[in-house]
Formats: C-alpha cells, sequence, structure tokens
C-alpha cells in the first residue's frame, strides 16, 4: 500500500494485490523528492521517465501534481496491468503511457527518440553495482535527460554511486536518491 501525497488524489491510498513483491518509496523520501523537484520544475509542463516502475507510486505522484506527460516502464505484466488499471480509475490514462519491458532493453531501443525533464529510477535493491553503472551510461550517454533536466537514481544509502555527473545523494534512512545532470552538449551554440 502507498499513498499519494499531493495534488489532486492527496491522501488517496492504493492497495497493490497482496502477492505483489514491491518496495514503494516511502511517504518520508518521496515528500523529500519531491519537495526538491517542485523547487527547480514547473512539474504540470515537463515529461518524466519512471523507470523501473513497480506498482506507480512515483508515476501517480507526478500525475496528481497535474505532469501531462508521464512514460511508465516496467517489466512485470501484472504490474503494467495494475498501472494502467490504477490510473483508468483515477482519470489518469491520458497522461500515463505504460511500456511493458525490460529497462535495460528499453532504453537501448529507444536511444536519441525522446529527451526527458525528469528520470526516475528505481531499481531492485538486489540488482548489481555494476547493472546501476550500466543504466546510467545508457541514460546519458543516450540524450535521455534534457539539458535542464535530472536522472534521479533510488539505491541503497550503504551504497555510493560515483560518476562525473553526480551533482548531489541525499539520505533518508536506508534509502538514497542520487541526482546526476545531463552531460554537457559538445557544440553548444553561442
Amino acid at each position: 500500500m502507498f499513498r499519494i501525497i499531493s495534488g489532486k488524489w492527496k491522501a488517496k491510498k492504493i492497495a497493490a494485490p497482496k502477492n505483489f513483491d514491491v518496495r514503494p518509496t516511502t511517504d518520508f523520501a518521496k515528500e523529500a523528492l519531491f519537495s526538491i523537484l517542485e523547487n527547480k520544475y514547473d512539474i504540470q509542463s515537463i515529461s518524466v521517465l519512471d523507470l523501473f516502475a513497480g506498482i506507480g507510486s512515483i508515476t501517480f505522484e507526478f500525475a496528481s501534481r497535474g505532469c501531462q506527460d508521464i512514460t511508465s516502464v516496467e517489466l512485470n505484466p501484472k504490474h503494467t496491468s495494475f498501472i494502467n488499471a490504477t490510473a483508468s480509475e483515477l482519470d489518469m490514462s491520458l497522461q500515463i503511457n505504460v511500456q511493458r519491458g525490460d529497462v535495460f532493453d528499453w532504453l537501448k531501443k529507444f536511444r536519441n527518440k525522446k529527451s526527458f525533464e525528469i528520470i526516475f529510477s528505481d531499481a531492485p535493491f538486489e540488482m548489481e553495482e555494476k547493472k546501476y553503472y550500466e543504466l546510467l551510461s545508457l541514460v546519458l550517454n543516450n540524450k535521455f535527460v534534457k539539458q535542464n533536466g535530472v536522472l534521479i537514481v533510488e539505491h541503497q544509502s550503504r551504497m555510493k554511486l560515483e560518476h562525473p555527473n553526480l551533482i548531489d545523494t541525499r539520505k533518508y534512512g536506508n534509502v538514497s536518491f542520487s541526482f546526476f545532470e545531463a552531460n554537457k552538449e559538445d557544440n553548444q551554440e553561442i
């Protein structure tokens, strides 16, 4: 069970079936994250990519706050069905584009197709550290992040991600968010 913190569906509790093996971002961490994001972005006018979307905790938070362009990528078909059904129930179907697939394969297939202001990744905590670096490489080297955008990676606090694009890490108990800026454009117009 998770709850939408703010926006149109503020305080709405969403219960996933008990047999779902998910770990939604805690309310405390989610509240802190969105406080940071709302100070930098107009949520209603940006595009968001939610990787490892799970049962949609982050997706629905963005949609509730008025984001009109959310792409959610999730491998588990039960989870994608749950996100689609919940989006329909909450009248968010036009805001949320659910893509079923392996995140790494999806990123390879859609490289250089679309850029986003915010990319959020909440991979399973048991994912190997080298896969986190593969994810960073795929996202940052294929223009998924707009120049004013950010990639946010949720991970266990005991893991320290080192990368030239790392701009901040915020710790909330055993969960941390690491923020990465887009690669600099080589030939910026003057």
